[in-house]
């Protein structure tokens, strides 16, 4: 059992202020507008040489009519589910309100242990603003601000308590799978299709999730790390702050993924904001699997998917050895198809081929189809390698690298497509001279 720390509280009492300060990075999207957290959020801090993990959730709300609270008050059970223990924040501010006596009640039939913090204690003279708080029943309050850092050392000192030294969180390196695309395509419904649980608040409103989440994936086999990604939407379209943060994560947490599950609303087409999507993942050398989803709303013939598929290589050219998968998230309709391609992608871009086989097995071809002559000059190809780097760069050294022109190297990588099998992969062709 690994060491959890659950951070919950009513909304803007600064939960994700205090959690991006116990990671050490601004993780978890900061904002004066309640309600900014929606999912469960994750990271790992460490204090007094124990390390732990912490989840912050979306503010509590009973009886709200807004349709994400019945999402995240479920989100914050999972969250106590999950946890050792938990840390209940309320506002010194604002003082004692009815939300707070409303999350006190569940937290006492809690059977872990639960820790009060008195958040936004600024200055010492409102430590004295305490005491209405101990009507609650939870026994001692720890005032802190989340802000200045005041306060959370000797917080910090009673968390860790609870917790076993041994059960520091594993340190892995694992395969980062992004699920990415313009908002309401259905992300987070087919993370948690592959999960088989509501890891991820799924609602019909565009743009629920703000951040990007990572949950571990190990089953059948399988070991990955998958992120649920914010829509990411044409700059015109981004009006609100908090937007363009999330805006920025998704295309930050594609950057830092290895492949990318780019997936579309069958329903809608192939549209441009897709194309850009696309085309960042390519640029950024990821693996990348095309998943059209909401296939169960479209009427077929017999070749519907044929032509949807041409129309989307027709689209993507050049770049077209990408697997295209057509599935119903709500009809569970070949979601395990998308998880088997993604780690095939994964592992075509690890790929390294040996140097005696690439020669072996290349230079023949390219010396039956050399490059065309340019200026009365005949490039003679001589030598091939991969270099070792986290995506196929692959060089070739001539006697005129010069006068290597596109479609050749089209052509080349075409080849290497053909007997090596770099499906859902950029590569990179570089001539040079020996």
């Amino acid at each position: 059992m690994s060491n959890i720390l659950a951070i919950v509280g009513r909304p803007n009492v600064g939960k994700s202020t205090l959690f991006n300060r116990l990671i050490g990075e601004r993780k978890a999207i900061v904002d004066s507008q309640s309600g900014v957290t929606r999912d469960r959020h994750y990271g790992t801090s460490e204090w007094n040489g124990i390390k732990f993990s912490v989840i912050d959730t979306g503010g509590y709300v009973i009886d709200s009519e807004d349709v994400f609270q019945a999402e995240i008050a479920k989100q914050v059970h999972l969250a106590i589910e999950e946890a050792d223990v938990i840390l209940f924040m309320m506002d010194l501010i604002e003082g004692l309100n009815p939300m707070d006596e409303d999350m006190a009640s569940i937290l006492r039939k809690c059977k872990k242990p639960v820790i009060v913090a008195c958040n936004k204690m600024d200055t010492p003279a409102k430590y004295y603003d305490t005491g209405e708080f101990y009507s609650l029943g939870l026994g001692e309050l720890f005032p802190i601000s989340s802000m200045t850092g005041s306060g959370t050392g000797e917080l910090l000192d009673e968390i860790v308590k609870h917790f076993n030294v041994n059960d520091a969180p594993e340190e892995i390196t694992l395969p980062r799978f992004a699920v990415v695309g313009r908002p309401n395509v259905g992300k987070s419904s087919i993370v948690n299709a592959f999960l088989g649980t509501d890891r991820n608040i799924v609602t019909p409103v565009a743009g629920t999730t703000r951040d990007s989440i990572y949950t571990r994936y190990n089953n059948f086999g399988f070991d990955f790390y998958l992120v649920d990604t914010a829509g990411v939407r044409k700059k015109a379209k981004v009006e609100e702050d908090i937007e363009f943060y999330s805006v920025m994560r998704s295309i930050r947490t594609i950057e830092n993924s290895d492949v990318c599950i780019v997936m579309m609303d069958a329903t809608q087409g192939i549209e441009s904001q897709d194309l850009n999507i696309f085309a960042l993942a390519q640029r950024n050398y990821k693996g990348i699997v095309i998943v059209v989803n909401k296939w169960d709303l479209i009427e077929k013939t017999p070749n519907t998917h044929l032509r949807y598929k041409e129309l989307i290589q027709k689209r993507i050219a050049p770049f077209t050895d990408v697997p295209i998968i057509f599935t119903s998230v709500i009809n569970k309709m070949r979601i395990y198809n998308v998880i088997e391609t993604a780690v095939n992608v994964y592992n075509n871009r690890i790929k390294k081929i040996p140097t005696s086989k690439l020669n072996e097995v290349l230079l023949p071809i390219l010396k039956e189809t050399p490059p065309p002559m340019y200026k009365g000059k005949t490039v003679k190809i001589k030598y091939i390698t991969q270099l070792k780097t986290e995506y196929p760069i692959f060089v070739f050294f001539c006697n005129l690298p010069q006068y290597v022109k596109d479609p050749y190297k089209r052509f080349v990588e075409n080849r290497l497509r053909e007997l090596f099998d770099f499906s859902g992969v950029p590569i990179i062709i570089s001539f040079r001279e020996k």
